[in-house]
């Protein structure tokens, strides 16, 4: 038995062949090209946090009337039409800047918010009449904040408010109360280990392969077929199965995002299931560890490690917005699910993030990565490289700190506890959050 109480490779094995070194070491440095061309271009992809920013702010404006005098300025800001009419100006100015101008209906509300908030309430009618003229029925906040301003006194307007209250409590008090037990729980973790508390991690599991697999199985599968060879093979004939059946936006785009993920999860699996299956026996748990049973106390873990990391999360996106004022390269779908009032689509887009992605990347960083690193270099490198991998793959400079300490929660998880399916369950939690709060957003 290796370090750990790991099944190692098995011993008396011939050398590895010539042509599998040298496929690993071709599909690594593919993978590293490709990879660092996905960050680069992350650059020019705007950040989904101006548009998060936009869109609480336009919920605050809805929320305002409705809200206890007291709280107000706690929950909706001092002056919140002042604070979007400067988001909208700021964010219409970027767009103009960068030579794509934005939409109608925000330099329309722009322009109202502007008259009215300089006295000129007249003339506020018609860039706002106009907005509700033009603007789609599917732009639902820009319409609401228009008919809010126009006639804030209508039984509708009025209902509206309330429900746009209710939202804005849950996305401004709702994630501070959990920021604050993460924070506790964080404190309670270090004081156990500091007095010597903390229980003792269970030896670190995980299928007996060397480092050559791993690099097949990541920089070959996961990078090479899943990311570069599967968009480029499955996507015109899922666009055209889309064409054939005269599906439209935005159902499209989610169909289309759920069939590509499956796709992509494919070929790295596969190869994964050829490697397990060459290994032998597999040990009491299997080769990945999952352990999902009892599934109670694996939720209970995944649950209090995602408050504690919720807050050091949130201290690593504060620490890289005070660096790096236009933090870029958001993922798009967070894009789409927040600009989506689609529930067809809105299920496909929640399946991929809140199923299939925390299944599949743990599996291949936490599940494979992990213990094989750890095997090597000790526990601490591979929860390290886990993460710093996990980071990397998912293609955005801007988001690659916070990504890196979610993945040192994750991994750290995977150590402490021993199992596989606290993480996928935590990773999913944590996915459903996101989706949760961009969905109470865009709604």
């Amino acid at each position: 038995m290796t370090p750990g109480n790991q099944p190692g490779p098995r011993g008396d094995q011939p050398a590895t062949p010539r042509w599998k070194q040298l496929l690993a070491l071709l599909s690594l440095a593919l993978s590293l090209l490709l990879w660092l061309n996905g960050l680069l271009d992350s650059l020019s992809r705007p950040s989904v946090g101006n548009a998060l920013n936009r869109r609480q702010l336009e919920l605050a404006v809805l929320a305002e009337p409705s809200l206890p005098a007291p709280w107000r300025p706690l929950l909706a800001g001092s002056q919140p039409r002042q604070a979007l009419a400067e988001a909208l100006h700021g964010e219409v100015s970027r767009s103009a800047e960068a030579g794509n101008p934005a939409p109608a209906s925000l330099q329309l509300l722009e322009q109202g918010l502007n008259r009215l908030q300089s006295g000129q309430a007249d003339q506020a009618r018609a860039p706002l009449e106009q907005l509700l003229a033009e603007t789609p029925t599917g732009q639902r906040q820009e319409r609401r904040l228009a008919e809010a301003l126009l006639q804030p006194q209508r039984p509708a307007v009025q209902a509206e408010s309330h429900r746009a209250a209710l939202r804005l409590v849950a996305v401004t008090v709702g994630p501070a109360v959990v920021l604050l037990l993460g924070i506790a729980l964080v404190l309670r973790e270090l004081w156990q280990r500091w007095r010597g508390r903390s229980p003792e991690a269970p030896p670190l599991q995980g299928p007996g392969l060397g480092g050559l697999d791993v690099v097949l199985l990541i920089a070959g599968g996961f990078v090479v077929v899943g990311e570069l060879l599967t968009p480029l093979l499955v996507a015109p004939l899922l666009n055209g199965l889309l064409t054939a059946q005269a599906i439209a936006s935005p159902l499209r785009e989610g169909l289309s995002v759920l069939g590509l993920y499956l796709a992509l999860m494919a070929g790295p699996l596969l190869i994964l299931v050829a490697m397990l299956r060459g290994l032998g026996p597999a040990p009491e748990g299997g080769w990945l560890q999952f352990r999902w049973r009892p599934l109670a106390s694996a939720l209970r873990r995944a649950l209090r490690t995602l408050l504690m990391v919720l807050p050091l999360v949130s201290l690593a996106g504060w620490l890289l917005e005070r660096l790096w004022r236009e933090a870029s390269g958001s993922n798009p779908l967070l894009e789409l699910v927040l600009n989506s009032h689609n529930l067809p689509a809105l299920a496909c887009f929640g399946f991929t993030a809140v199923v299939l992605a925390p299944l599949f990347e743990e599996t291949i960083f936490r599940g494979v990565l992990l213990p094989v690193a750890a095997r090597q270099l000790g526990p601490g490198w591979g929860v390290l490289i886990s993460a710093a991998v996990f980071a990397v793959a998912h293609l955005s400079l801007g988001e690659l700190l916070p990504l890196l300490v979610l993945g040192l929660g994750l991994g750290w998880l995977r150590w402490s506890g021993g199992r596989l399916g606290s993480c996928v369950l935590m990773h999913a939690l944590w996915n459903g959050l996101t989706f949760s709060n961009l969905v109470l957003l865009g709604w």
